[in-house]
């Protein structure tokens, strides 16, 4: 891996733990709060692609794991990740994998609204379907009464993935941080 690449997985792990510097919102009916971190997530399938947006987050994910109070609220530990929180954590470098596999697909017909739609895919989807079950069976709570706290969720997500379609597509446009190569092979299919 070149100096360069990983300065920028280094960089969004950084903008994920600062993220993390915003307070958490919590919610009387359920132990994960709602916190601006899974805008980092998106953030970085978008602008840094599949590879090093997902190794940001795994390196993220690490230093979580090792006890860094990097998550928000100055959180941080082994703890955290074998809590009701631990599924929504475990999934970011998957998200930021699918969320940048589909931009480098589409990357030479990249808009706002795309990116926004793979951000709901990456960023919402796949974190709720591994984070949901997870805080179902950590919490002993019925999968349904999990899906519907879970809900609550939704406006705020819904919010960061536009802010991270914006950012990225005009981040594309001024400083494109993935590799010219994977758009040529995008647009060549």
């Amino acid at each position: 891996m070149k100096l360069k690449d990983m300065m920028y997985v280094a960089l969004f792990a950084a903008v994920t733990a600062a993220l993390g510097l915003l307070p958490p919102i919590p919610l009387p009916f359920t132990p994960v709060p709602i916190t601006s971190q899974t805008l980092g997530v998106m953030l970085a399938g978008a602008i840094l692609g599949a590879r090093l947006g997902s190794l940001s987050l795994l390196l993220f994910v690490f230093l979580v794991a090792v006890g860094a109070p990097v998550l928000t609220g100055g959180r941080g530990g082994l703890p955290i990740i074998l809590g009701p929180s631990g599924g929504y954590i475990l999934s970011w470098p998957i998200a930021a994998f699918v969320i940048g596999f589909l931009v480098e697909r589409f990357w030479s017909r990249l808009n706002v609204w795309k990116v926004f739609v793979f951000n709901i895919l990456g960023g919402m989807i796949v974190i709720y379907a591994a984070g949901i079950p997870y805080q179902a069976f950590v919490t002993d709570l019925p999968l349904q009464a999990t899906a519907l706290s879970a809900v609550a969720y939704l406006p705020g997500d819904l919010l960061k993935a536009l802010i991270a379609a914006l950012v990225a597509v005009k981040i594309k446009q001024v400083r494109p941080f993935i590799q010219p190569r994977m758009a040529n092979r995008s647009s060549s299919q």
